[in-house]
This record gives C-alpha cells, structure tokens and sequence, in this order.
C-alpha cells in the first residue's frame, strides 16, 4: 500500500531546501567554512554535485536592476546600501560582499519579488 506524503512532510522539504540555500549563502560570504557547508551538503545531498555560485559581475548587477524597472536609489534602498555603492558595483569599482551579495544572489535565483 502506497502512502502519501503529509502536509508535515511537504512543509518539512520546502524547510529545508531553504535552509540549505541559507547555509550556501553563508559559505559564499564567508560566514559559514566550506568543510562545515559540505558536511551539511553531504547529509542531505550525497557525493553528488553541488552547483557553485557564479560570481556576480557589474553588468550583471545592472541588468537585475534594470529587470526590476528600478533607479539605482531604489535598488540600492531595498539591498540597504547606499546608491553610489550600487553605482560602483555596476561600474565594476567594487564587488558586492557580505548581506548585499548575498540579496543580489536571491534576487538573481529568484527574481526581485524575493526580497520585497
């Protein structure tokens, strides 16, 4: 007899992906090390591949900017960042670091909509 996920097994996946997406975000800022994420991983996953992050390029700030029709002040508002700081970013002057990079990567996955 074939049995059903319960809600409390669906709710239970949907956490922990999230959780998982959360503990990857930290190891690319740094804040979690990468032999503490793949010991995570690796409970959940297997050997498997895990994908990596790809770095986040200036163009690639602006176009996510330019896809949620914002100014960069805006932009910059809801990253809590200054606008110059987003100014540098899409010139390429600086790289985002820390909470700022790791928006920029939800907004990039999951669209601006993720962050409002």
């Amino acid at each position: 007899m074939s049995k059903m996920p319960s809600k409390a097994t669906t709710k239970t996946s949907q956490l922990m992906r999230t959780l998982l997406e959360t503990a990857k975000d930290m190891r690319d800022v740094g804040v979690l090390t990468g032999p503490a994420y793949e010991k995570i991983s690796l409970r959940h996953f297997g050997k498997g591949e895990i994908s990596e992050v790809e770095p986040i390029t200036g163009q690639a700030i602006r176009t996510l900017r330019e896809q949620a029709r914002m100014s960069q002040a805006v932009f910059a508002r809801h990253l809590k960042v200054t606008a110059g700081y987003v100014s540098q970013l899409e010139r390429g002057a600086k790289r985002p670091t820390g909470p700022a990079l790791v928006l920029l990567n939800i907004i990039r996955r999951k669209g601006i909509e993720a962050i409002l």
